[in-house]
């Protein structure tokens, strides 16, 4: 398990390393302290987790989240001193996997780091021929997904969500359904990650995302997919 610890100032990286190598012995913990310096260690070490500050000089937290996704999907949990929503809409839009307020509680952030790596390695796993639907294909044996023949690019936790979808075509899932089937139950109120990762899904499989043809939302009550 490798962990990137992504902030400017030397003590709060002292701090979370202490603290995971304390809980986590056998997590190896790497640090960068500029925005520069992040995209380095993503794309030669290759982390398992990325903790990324937001409030960082030259390029703050968003902008190498930003230059992150152009080539990986390593999941990242944003870290922040401010509790806007804005803020966090803004990490989850930008494909941020989770999101935690300083000053954090130790155990809380390892918590969090296990949900997320939770939610990264254990896919949904299919042995069922592949899902056709209109010119959507999802193949559960590859996890590919191709809209019109070309492949659609997913996150794990978008593709975890779009599982759940189309293999209940037709039924209404609930909010705690969902969050509870793709973050987990501590994740139970979290409303907001649902609507962005949902946002996010119909950008990639929409032809227009504000007339779904695929997800439909049900008000008060959920999602759906197809009719």
């Amino acid at each position: 398990m490798k962990v990137l610890v992504v902030d400017d100032e030397p003590d709060m990286i002292k701090v979370v390393t202490w603290s995971l190598n304390f809980q986590e012995p056998d997590w190896k913990v790497i640090s960068a302290s500029s925005g520069e310096q992040a995209l380095e260690q993503v794309a030669q070490n290759n982390p398992d987790v990325v903790l990324l500050d937001i409030a960082m000089p030259e390029m703050d937290g968003f902008e190498v989240l930003k230059e992150i996704r152009h080539f990986s999907d390593v999941p990242v949990i944003m870290i922040t001193v401010r509790e806007g929503e804005l803020d966090k809409v803004r990490g989850l839009e930008l494909g941020a996997d989770d999101y935690i307020t300083k000053p954090f509680g130790h155990l809380e952030l390892v918590a969090r780091m296990r949900a997320v790596l939770r939610r990264a390695r254990s896919w949904p796993l299919s042995h069922e021929k592949p899902f056709v639907y209109e010119k959507l294909r999802v193949d559960f044996i590859t996890r590919e997904v191709t809209l019109e023949g070309k492949l659609v690019e997913l996150t794990s936790t978008e593709y975890r969500l779009l599982y759940y979808l189309v293999r209940n075509t037709g039924r209404v899932l609930t909010h705690e359904v969902l969050l509870d089937h793709v973050w987990g139950r501590e994740y139970m109120d979290e409303i907001d990650y649902l609507r962005v990762y949902i946002g996010r899904l119909r950008n990639k499989l929409e032809l227009d995302p504000n007339r779904p043809q695929y997800i439909f939302t049900e008000r008060g009550e959920g999602y759906r997919f197809g009719s």
